[in-house]
């Protein structure tokens, strides 16, 4: 891998929330998204109709040593995903979802209760809301990871703010900070993940980098990059295949 023992966090966006997340030279391939353009259904019931993904996979370097799934909601994890992947990458998960990368075919599914740990890098699972009321608990469960090497890395994954993140925020107080925005939405109810308020109140909460993915990538995310970009401030906006060391 291109990091060092002893550097600091760095994250690639491929696409969404599609990541390569390196924490003491090992890399974690994050939600692996690898549907190509347009080969996708549009999300049901959102306020617009074009077939996902909206844009192409970026030629980056794919290499990794594990893969982590926040959840197996389908652009955080496809078929082709399941089809790319080696059969035996150490593959972390929800408890809950265990079972279905088991019968994808996968051999070695390691679900997260609170922690685990690979390669001397430290993972621990923490809490996600889908959403909010009602909605939020037909979204099913989500997670984000924090992952804690010389320096910590905190993926918040598919959720809003509330109480849970600013507790994790206060209690790892991690040194680098990766939030899903887009403001992904339905055509009723709020956002399911973050807009600019939730955006700016981790950024009101942290003092770590902050950076932006989920965006621009799927049909029912509205919030654009120049939207976040002009309502917020001292947030990182990568651009597909960017690479960002923190």
């Amino acid at each position: 891998m291109s990091n060092t023992r002893g550097a600091g966090p760095a994250v690639t966006l491929v696409r969404n929330a599609t990541a390569l997340a390196t924490v003491d030279g090992t890399t974690f391939l994050v939600d692996p998204l690898f549907a190509s353009e347009g080969t996708l259904p549009p999300i049901d019931n959102t306020p617009n109709d074009r077939r996902n993904p909206l844009v192409p996979l970026p030629d980056v370097d794919l290499s990794h040593d594990a893969v982590i799934v926040t959840h197996r909601h389908p652009d955080h994890f496809d078929d082709a995903a399941a089809e790319r992947l080696d059969a035996d990458v150490p593959l972390f998960c929800q408890p809950a979802e265990a079972d279905a990368f088991v019968e994808d075919g996968f051999t070695d599914v390691r679900p997260v209760e609170e922690t685990a740990s690979f390669d001397g890098v430290a993972l621990r699972r923490t809490p996600g809301r889908h959403g909010h009321g009602e909605l939020a608990e037909q979204m099913g469960p989500v997670s984000g990871f924090l992952l804690d090497g010389d320096e910590t890395l905190y993926l918040a994954g598919d959720t809003v703010w509330y109480d849970p993140v600013a507790e994790t925020l206060a209690e790892f107080d991690p040194d680098a900070v990766v939030l899903n925005g887009g403001a992904a939405r339905f055509n009723h109810g709020e956002p399911i993940t973050m807009g600019v308020e939730d955006v700016a109140a981790v950024r009101e909460a942290t003092d770590a980098p902050v950076a932006v993915v989920h965006m621009e990538a799927i049909n029912h995310c509205l919030l654009s990059r120049e939207e976040l970009r002009a309502e917020t401030a001292d947030v990182l906006l990568p651009e597909d295949g960017e690479r960002i060391e923190f």
